[in-house]
């Protein structure tokens, strides 16, 4: 396992093919400070142009906390034109998680809030454990979520309910959470890190071309109609139809193998 760390605060690890992007800022329990969501899209950046990840886990360092959200102690000191200035740097590392071209998954334990819970709402999947406490809090202190947040929950449990979520500002317990769709998969206290990169190396056993037009096709067919969404997935099969992946795939599934994948 290889490591490489973006700035003082962002962390990656290698576990094959899939890329581990590790929140590590533990004396604040990750709260996302300026120079924290600088490194977050930079390494989104690298991560998104590296041709050997297939899959990437969002995890946390810290033990009782994924991310707290924004960094409000940071926020205190800033003058109107701070807030302005910083603006593009924070969306730059939501953006950076949510446009990821392939599968992602965040490993959620302890708190995951405002910026925190948007983090992992930019995941494909998330998996927490017990001690998971997730909300979008932000109306509390006079902001909105600003991660995606007002997009991205809708997208996962609905108008309804996205409105209630964030009108009161409510914290969600992890059962409570699971029934509501907040989260995907809940698995034992301690394991949400594990059992996420054991999923994401189950994804990443297969094609890289193929996990790239997958998510594609996935998000950019979301909240189509069904013709149009079809033209969408359409577009997607005829972009790896011709693939090396695609040949691969079928040789080796016609030679009783594992296939070796060329990633293109």
């Amino acid at each position: 396992m290889s490591e490489e760390r973006y700035g003082e605060f962002v962390l990656v690890r290698r576990h094959g093919h899939v890329a581990e992007l590790a929140l590590d800022r533990p004396k604040a329990m990750n709260a996302v400070s300026t120079e924290m969501a600088r490194s977050l899209g930079a390494a989104c950046a690298a991560l998104g142009d590296d041709k050997d990840v297939r899959v990437v886990v969002l995890t946390s360092t810290h033990e009782r906390a994924f991310c707290v959200g924004a960094d409000l102690k940071e926020r205190n000191s800033f003058s109107d034109a701070d807030l302005v200035r910083q603006r593009p740097v924070a969306r730059g590392a939501y953006t950076g998680v949510l446009e990821l071209p392939v599968p992602t998954i965040a490993a959620v334990h302890g708190f995951a809030l405002g910026g925190g819970f948007e983090l992992a709402l930019s995941c494909d999947v998330i998996v927490a454990d017990p001690t998971a406490v997730v909300g979008l809090p932000e109306v509390s202190v006079g902001v909105i979520p600003g991660g995606g947040g007002t997009q991205l929950l809708p997208r996962r449990v609905g108008a309804a309910r996205a409105a209630e979520l964030i009108f009161t500002a409510r914290r969600v317990e992890a059962g409570e959470a699971r029934e509501l769709g907040l989260v995907d998969l809940l698995v034992e206290e301690g394991r949400d890190r594990e059992e996420a990169l054991g999923l994401g190396a189950r994804m990443a056993a297969n094609s890289l071309v193929g996990l790239r037009a997958a998510k594609k096709a996935l998000r950019l067919g979301h909240g189509l109609d069904l013709r149009a969404g079809l033209e969408v997935e359409d577009a997607a099969w005829r972009s790896v139809a011709f693939s090396g992946d695609r040949a691969e795939g079928v040789r080796a599934f016609n030679e009783k193998r594992a296939p070796e994948w060329p990633g293109e």
